[in-house]
């Protein structure tokens, strides 16, 4: 029998903040282990929290980011449940009036698995604020509970159950990660934790009204797990459904190593939680100067820059897709073009020798030590003929190394291109003198004989010569 897969997304996306969400304790991975906190983020009772406002603006811009109206009120609320990385027994978060309703996020291209995606629009049913937990280190015999993460403010961002491949959820996360990176509401590093996802999928026959029961699965912290882990589970219910059995609701989680999901419990229903209003806390309210202000602050999103340079720039669909794919390598090409750098280009240049020697280097491009400007010299350069291409990715190379600035590595290396006739045409003429076999094929019309007379010619110039030039001197030597 043939099945319709429907996907739900709920992804936490922790936000960029100095400090905690209802306490002054600093927000710092990688720090000792329970070093920051507090008696607020440790659950002592009696201890009163504060919220931090600046994250709930940022939770509000995010619903901005991908087109959700804002509420002007909104409360938080209490979850009762009974785990070690709770300490107070229950976390601060939103249930029935959350700060962002119904936006969307658009998809299109190809999957990560190479097929086209249909272009779509996946429903985002809302974003609610919430403090993270503690994070949990199973060993051996024993868990060890790090309260550092404890109280980390932190958005769950829910879509609609709109999704119908593992494809679309690749690229429904991936668009989601560019928006929140562009605004500077997260980082999105899911090595952190900062962004995770918990996937809803269920199996219908073809066709049909009714939704299958849905299963769970939870705390998925890559993208590629999330897709992978979805691609096995369609293929699991639909044994499990061809076979007469049942799909019952419950939380599985992902064995990455094993490539398989497998059962953790049995799905809690929201009365489970006992949620009530949180005492402690006032609504949230918003006016319409509030919601003026923030959305001040929206940036260019990344279908608009990816539009802008498709339109504006030239740049081809492919291009424009890799260069705002990462807002720090969007940021740098436009810092790029902003110095005089052709846009075309640049692009080239960034997509295929800084991308190179970054990955070689396993740097990102915040670490890389040629600033903008310089690629703009570098690139300035080979347009007034002042080197050639083979020159400037050796200047490149020093650059990335080094982080000095081009026209200084070139003057200080003697690597200006030469571009003198009488000094190019004794170069042509050693080789021609030199090679009398090579000048017999080349007359006897035998491919490829012009291209060893090239490098003959660059070798002896140390590269430096207008390969322009050595070309059409070449066959007016050699008739």
């Amino acid at each position: 029998m043939e099945y319709d897969v429907v996907i739900g997304l709920e992804v936490h996306v922790q936000l960029k903040s100095e400090s905690k969400m209802f306490c002054s304790c600093a927000n710092e991975y990688g720090a000792e282990p329970n070093t920051n906190v507090c008696p607020i983020c440790l659950g002592y009772p009696g201890v009163l929290p504060v919220p931090n406002i600046k994250m709930i603006q940022k939770t509000a811009l995010a619903g901005m980011m991908i087109d959700c109206d804002v509420a002007k009120f909104s409360k938080f609320d209490r979850k009762s449940y009974f785990y070690p990385d709770q300490a107070k027994n229950y976390q601060i978060t939103q249930a029935d009036l959350p700060i962002c309703l119904e936006g969307k996020i658009d998809i299109s291209g190809k999957g990560l698995s190479g097929k086209d995606l249909p272009t779509k629009s996946i429903g985002v049913e809302r974003i609610h604020m919430e403090e993270d937990v503690a994070k949990s280190t199973h060993f051996g015999n024993c868990t060890g509970v790090d309260f550092n993460r404890a109280g980390t403010p932190l958005m769950e961002i829910v879509s609609h159950p709109d999704m119908n491949s593992a494809d679309e959820v690749y690229a429904y996360l991936t668009n989601l990660k560019q928006a929140m990176q562009y605004a500077g509401i997260s980082d999105c590093d899911a090595e952190k934790g900062q962004i995770r996802c918990d996937v809803n999928i269920s199996l219908k026959p073809k066709g049909a009204e009714k939704l299958g029961t849905k299963t769970e699965i939870k705390n998925l912290n890559s993208f590629r797990n999330a897709h992978a882990s979805v691609e096995f589970e369609i293929k699991r219910q639909t044994k499990v459904l061809n076979e007469g059995g049942e799909i019952y609701q419950e939380t599985r989680g992902w064995n990455a190593e094993k490539n398989h999901t497998y059962i953790m419990r049995v799905k809690e229903s929201a009365n489970d939680y006992r949620y009530f209003p949180e005492p402690d806390l006032l609504p949230v309210t918003f006016t319409d100067a509030d919601l003026e202000e923030i959305r001040k602050e929206m940036p260019e999103r990344p279908a608009e820059r990816y539009n802008r340079y498709i339109n504006e720039l030239e740049l081809p669909e492919y291009d424009a897709g890799v260069l705002t794919s990462e807002k720090a390598m969007s940021d740098y090409f436009d810092a790029c073009v902003a110095a005089g750098a052709e846009a075309k280009a640049t692009a080239n240049w960034i997509m295929s020798e800084l991308l190179r020697e970054l990955n070689e280097a396993n740097q990102t491009i915040a670490d890389c030590k040629v600033k903008a400007e310089d690629l703009a010299k570098l690139l300035g350069l080979i347009a007034k003929k002042t080197i050639n291409g083979k020159i400037a990715k050796k200047v490149f190379a020093e650059m990335f190394a080094s982080g000095n600035d081009p026209e200084a590595i070139v003057k200080e290396k003697g690597l200006v291109q030469v571009t003198d006739k009488s000094a190019i045409e004794a170069f042509v003429d050693q080789a021609i003198e030199a090679n009398p076999g090579p000048v017999e094929q080349y007359k006897e019309g035998k491919p490829n004989v012009d291209k060893f007379f090239v490098g003959q010619v660059m070798k002896l110039s140390r590269g430096k010569a207008n390969p322009a030039m050595v070309i059409e001197m070449i066959k007016e030597k050699l008739g």
